[in-house]
């Protein structure tokens, strides 16, 4: 018999495999989302605006949230939120990975951003296989007129080979608290600020584990900074290695380096998919029989 958290990420995966998008309403309580905004006010309003006609010349955006604000773990280790994300991602890897955590401010007078897919950061085809999700958790209301995210429902999968979407972009009302995750195949795109306030967010992406991300984890969260993580969060930020023997350090699990790796040398360990380690030990074993 299922949780009442297996169902809703049962739910909430057939959705996103069917639209191309979900929102959970009630993903996290307004309040906290309220404190992660007062632990980031001061970069959004330090941080300068965007360089280039797509990152956006009257945009903000930063990275690294995890260390600007602790509270914004929860955003990331949301158990529904990783439990849907896990579900459409691990039919194609051995574990997910972050590919960003970044802080999004559209102001007054943003236009229109270009339609885009994030899985084209990555020279990949479109079809079955999905490459990222994204979850984009609002810190203040998202609508029409204020830049909230377009979608174009349907637009995912084999459909992202079509020029064209067949049908016409939503841009729902999201309000601080409720989570809106769209795949990398989904087309989108920030809508156009046409109100006198900031519109502010947050985006958090989980790619396959063997792609290279969007944000460089180790310049962004070092050891000395990753030590102080829950262990699932330096996995993610790449802290262990994805099979076979991707992402390994001197041969070896990155994650010594949280456990007081003093400098010595190491031994390469295999690290090894089932199908690869029996075919190795049959090979193996076939030598040593030979005459």
């Amino acid at each position: 018999m299922m949780t009442a958290l297996e169902t809703r990420i049962g739910f909430h995966a057939a959705e996103l495999r069917e639209q191309g998008y979900t929102i959970i309403p009630d993903a996290m309580s307004p309040m906290a989302v309220s404190a992660i905004h007062a632990d980031l006010w001061e970069d959004f309003e330090r941080t300068p605006f965007g360089t280039g006609v797509f990152y956006g010349e009257t945009t903000k955006r930063f990275g690294r949230l995890p260390v600007r604000s602790e509270q914004s773990q929860a955003l990331i280790l949301h158990p529904l939120v990783t439990g849907i994300v896990k579900s459409i991602l691990s039919p194609w890897c051995d574990r997910i990975q972050l590919n960003t955590t970044q802080a999004i401010s559209l102001h007054p007078g943003a236009p229109e951003q270009l339609p885009h897919r994030d899985q084209d950061m990555w020279r990949v085809e479109p079809g079955e296989k999905e490459y990222l999700v994204n979850v984009m958790w609002p810190l203040t209301p998202f609508h029409g007129g204020n830049g909230g995210t377009r979608l174009w429902p349907g637009s995912h999968g084999i459909h992202a080979c079509e020029p064209v979407p067949t049908g016409p972009a939503i841009a729902p009302d999201l309000a601080p608290g409720s989570a809106l995750l769209f795949l990398g195949s989904t087309l989108h795109a920030a809508g156009a600020n046409q109100s006198n306030t900031e519109r502010r967010g947050i985006v958090i992406g989980y790619a396959l584990g063997w792609l290279k991300p969007y944000e460089n984890p180790w310049l962004a969260y070092p050891p000395e900074v990753a030590r102080g993580f829950p262990r699932e969060l330096a996995e993610l930020a790449g802290y262990v290695q994805h099979r076979p023997n991707l992402g390994n350090f001197e041969g070896q699990c990155p994650s010594i380096l949280l456990e007081g790796y003093a400098g010595e040398p190491l031994g390469a360990i295999d690290a090894l998919r089932p199908d690869q380690q029996a075919a190795a030990q049959a090979f193996l074993d076939a030598e040593r029989r030979a005459p």
